[in-house]
């Protein structure tokens, strides 16, 4: 123990004292460091691209329908494969929006009997029209005599709700887009399977 409190001593006088100096000058001396790098790099790739073929694109044609007075929609399509792409498009006429702009135009002009006519080849229409107790006209009777005219057993066959439960009944234009669209299918049916 006395060894430790000797050395102690010892460094306690080999100490010297610092003292802090106090100024009242105001110095602008930052510190500046100046560092130049010079950085070369230098890249060699050696690369090919070899295209064998184009990507396939069957790309469906646009159909502009944008006049809203035409009764039409544009329908298009297009099918791609490895081999063999197949592109299509047409336009479907909207019978239910001629329909409409038919007795449109017939009320406007005062035929209001024919507008309404017009409106009951529809079978919701004549439906609701009877359901309502004003039957749509027929041979030019209105009221209860065309009701009775309509309950006719002549006339069973005329009736627009009949009509739409004896069959499957397609205008041409959707006959023509059933067929387009089987024929599309099966071709790709046949590009797939083979």
């Amino acid at each position: 123990m006395m060894k430790k409190l000797f050395a102690a001593f010892i460094m306690l006088f080999l100490t010297t004292a610092a003292y802090a100096e106090e100024t009242t000058e105001t110095t602008n001396d930052a510190i500046v460091t100046e560092n130049t790098t010079t950085s070369t790099v230098t890249s060699t790739s050696d690369s090919t691209n070899t295209v064998i073929a184009a990507p396939p694109s069957a790309i469906a044609p646009t159909i502009n329908t944008t006049n809203s007075d035409i009764c039409t929609i544009g329908v298009s399509g297009a099918v791609q494969t490895q081999i063999l792409g197949i592109s299509a498009g047409s336009t479907v006429r909207d019978m239910n929006c001629e329909k409409l702009k038919n007795a449109t135009q017939l009320y406007n002009m005062g035929m209001k009997v024919a507008a309404v006519s017009v409106m009951c080849q529809d079978p919701r229409v004549f439906q609701a029209m009877m359901d309502a107790g004003t039957p749509c006209p027929i041979d030019g009777l209105i009221g209860d005599q065309a009701k009775d005219a309509w309950n006719d057993p002549a006339n069973q066959y005329v009736r627009p709700d009949v009509q739409s439960n004896r069959g499957f009944n397609v205008d041409s234009d959707t006959r023509t887009t059933l067929i387009g669209g089987a024929i599309v299918v099966g071709i790709l049916a046949i590009l797939l399977g083979g």
